[in-house]
């Protein structure tokens, strides 16, 4: 019985999805074009983020060690220093290293920095790097709390930069999105509409023979799931085809640009564009419902 009853529901959606053969196409292709489009936004905005994240992790604190401290004191220090959580690597510079780094940045003028040999103006520092551009603030605030810390330096406007300007990015797809989406549902609405209204007549009789509600609106439900199916086949297609060519082209030309491997991305258009397909389709079919098959 059970399996008569959804042959019955499949049945009744496809011939739905066949009764309005125009709005039906109309449904599909609108959908489908609004799938590629925000597929393509949406792994544009995580390329962006990949590349603004490894960005983000070349920020650089230099901790400025106070003057005069023994090995063990500064041992200390870089124990503490590395004890602190979203700490990336720390490099030691001494003072010694530090003035023949300023004398080598010097260039032809290093010469200048040879009578600080014997009475070097500097003290020890660490550099720490890969710091994840959204801890800075806090990670810096932590190293300046270690007692023989001098001072510390960083690059925190880079860092509020970035930041921003993956929220700004992550915003605009947001935006994007929920116009794709209310414009498609719009199309599957009076897709459906369509459908129920053609049937009205038919609808009527069901009710009066004592029809539940659920089992005339799920072939609706069907037919809407079907047009997001069909819509998201050509659509994943379509959309790999796009990124497999571009990663392709920009793959040596821009060396400086991490692009997430094509064969990474395959899981995740399936289930964007099957998931985001299917809820369209069900969501625009349940709205054209509500007036037409309530009792």
């Amino acid at each position: 019985m059970k399996h008569n009853k959804l042959s019955y529901y499949v049945g009744q959606a496809f011939q739905g999805i066949f009764r309005n053969g125009v709005m039906s196409v109309a449904s599909i292709a609108v959908l489908m074009s609004c799938l590629v489009v925000l597929s393509c936004f949406g792994l544009l905005v995580v390329n962006i983020n990949t590349n603004l994240e490894k960005l983000g992790l070349m920020n650089e604190i230099v901790v400025f060690l106070d003057y005069d401290m023994t090995e063990e004191e500064i041992v200390s220090v870089e124990e503490q220093i590395k004890a602190i959580q979203y700490i990336g690597d720390v490099d030691r510079i001494t003072a010694d290293e530090g003035l023949t780094l300023m004398k080598e940045r010097a260039g032809d003028f290093g010469y200048i920095y040879d009578d600080y040999r014997n009475d070097n103006p500097l003290s020890d520092c660490f550099k720490i790097t890969r710091v994840d551009s959204e801890r800075l603030t806090s990670v810096t605030y932590s190293l300046r709390q270690i007692e023989g810390v001098r001072s510390t330096k960083d690059q925190l406007d880079i860092a509020n930069m970035i930041t921003s300007f993956k929220n700004g990015v992550t915003a605009i797809f947001v935006g994007f999105l929920a116009v794709l989406f209310v414009i498609t549902i719009f199309v599957i609405i009076n897709t459906i509409k369509l459908s129920v209204y053609s049937r009205k007549n038919e609808i009527s009789i069901m009710r009066y023979m004592g029809a539940t509600g659920w089992f005339i609106s799920f072939p609706y439900v069907l037919e809407g799931a079907f047009i997001g199916i069909i819509a998201a086949i050509p659509a994943f297609f379509i959309e790999y085809g796009v990124y497999k060519y571009i990663v392709g082209s920009m793959t040596g030309v821009l060396n400086m640009l991490t692009f997430i491997p094509v064969a990474e991305v395959v899981p995740a258009l399936i289930a964007a564009s099957l998931s985001v397909g299917v809820l369209t389709g069900v969501v625009g079919s349940t709205i054209s419902l509500s007036k037409y098959t309530r009792k």
